[in-house]
């Protein structure tokens, strides 16, 4: 029986703020996406809690430090609360590629924490990103793939090879329309 506890776990860079081939390195390059904390907001409102799962490979590039990831984290849920969203928790994997950790996206570490510490199941909860890794990673537990055309979503759309069942959507805004109009169903 799937969990009665209602969550749903974000990428960060691309899905909720504007991403960059440079990384966002501080709370100046942080820009939330035209309509997205509002779609947390909506989505927190029909009783959702977010978690955010991002990988973070900044910090083991030497790019930003702890300081500069909590102090965007800080601006993202102050931006948040001005719209009545809520960011119940940021699970990041601060590893590089070669670190060969368990945390990184594709690997499923970081959305296994989400379910271990929400005691949920992932089988029909939705995983939200731009990049095929946050849906390989989704997928890998039984979360159900959603892509976002905004961030690498273009992108990743275009090359293909989507996990089975991968919903698209143009942005955060569309999947909690789309997903909570289907819930209403």
């Amino acid at each position: 029986m799937a969990s009665q506890k209602k969550i749903v776990v974000l990428d960060r860079d691309g899905v909720i703020n504007v991403d960059s081939e440079a990384f966002i390195k501080s709370p100046d390059e942080w820009v939330a996406l035209p309509g997205s904390l509002d779609a947390i907001a909506r989505l927190n409102q029909a009783g959702y809690r977010v978690a955010i799962a991002t990988n973070q490979s900044g910090i083991g590039r030497g790019l930003f430090d702890m300081a500069a990831l909590n102090a965007m984290h800080e601006k993202m849920h102050r931006m948040a609360a001005t719209v009545g969203a809520r960011i119940d928790t940021i699970f990041f994997c601060p590893h590089t590629a070669e670190d060969q950790c368990e945390c990184r996206k594709p690997k499923p570490g970081m959305l296994k924490m989400i379910a271990e510490r929400y005691d949920i199941d992932p089988k029909g909860t939705p995983a939200v990103g731009d990049s095929l890794r946050d849906l390989q990673a989704g997928a890998a537990l039984g979360f159900t793939p959603h892509l976002v055309l905004t961030g690498k979503g273009q992108k990743t759309l275009a090359a293909g090879g989507l996990p089975e069942g991968t919903r698209i959507h143009d942005d955060l805004r569309a999947f909690a329309l789309d997903f909570l109009a289907e819930e209403q169903d």
